[in-house]
């Protein structure tokens, strides 16, 4: 059951823009490492410098070879990023990673089959956190729906140790499609984005079970995709305007308990 601070929270107005930068490669997600953002493409990446929006630099690879890169995170000089083969099918994984100051793709760990579609990798408290995505329709497989999309924390070596589920509130709203993004915020909550609605959902780990508990939904001014906390300015909140091409800084209010 939906609880009364969550309607709430989708009543009130979009958490406010502070910056906007544009970019060609803005069409799945978004980085930050607080002094450049990194706008995700399938098979593509441009480096923005925040203070000025100049793209300086950009990495661009085989699209049979990054048929569908999704979101990513930067941890220290490296660029982590969440890759498939979809819309293939049987449904493989991997994670690419990237040198922030070369730009140069330097290793890929794969991940073969899995769960689902791999859609995010994040690190948070000494592991990795990955989205493996289901869908209805193009690029599901045949007994597997959007409420088979999964949360599962990894360790070091990418090794499943722990897994959970979303809320069906949430999985409604992903549906035909899943979850694109997920950051971690410094609160301690995961704050995740479907594919297509202007919501960004406050999530934490259950005291036990395996449903994720759903804390608020918070408007945004940009339609779902691959997100990312600003780690050097707090409550901002990095996403993309997909059909603008743009990469979006928005100030994300802090959800009460």
């Amino acid at each position: 059951m939906v609880s009364y601070a969550i309607v709430l929270a989708l009543l009130t107005a979009a958490a406010p823009v502070a910056l906007e930068i544009p970019a060609e490669e803005a069409n799945q997600g978004v980085a930050s490492d607080g002094t450049y953002v990194y706008a995700i493409d399938n098979d593509r990446i441009g480096k923005y410098e925040i203070a000025t929006g100049k793209r300086v630099a950009g990495w661009q690879g085989e699209r049979a070879l990054f048929p569908h890169m999704n979101s990513c995170t930067v941890v220290k000089h490296e660029l982590v990023c969440a890759a498939s083969n979809y819309p293939a099918v049987p449904q493989t994984s991997a994670v690419e990673i990237f040198d922030t100051r070369s730009m140069r793709h330097v290793r890929s760990i794969s991940l073969g089959f899995g769960p689902g579609s791999l859609t995010v990798m994040e690190r948070h408290a000494g592991k990795w956190w990955a989205v493996f995505a289901n869908y209805d329709g193009k690029g599901g497989e045949p007994g597997r729906d959007h409420r088979h999309t999964t949360l599962v924390r990894l360790d070091d070596a990418f090794r499943k140790d722990a897994a959970w589920v979303f809320p069906p509130e949430i999985l409604a709203r992903f549906a035909p499609k899943s979850c694109s993004g997920a950051s971690w915020g410094a609160d301690g909550r995961l704050y995740i984005t479907g594919h297509d609605h202007p919501e960004l959902y406050v999530l934490e780990l259950p005291d036990a079970g395996s449903v994720l508990k759903h804390v608020a939904t918070i408007p945004i001014a940009t339609p779902g995709q691959a997100i990312d906390w600003d780690p050097k300015q707090p409550r901002r909140l990095w996403s993309i305007a997909r059909d603008e091409r743009k990469l979006v800084a928005s100030e994300v209010p802090a959800p009460g308990k």
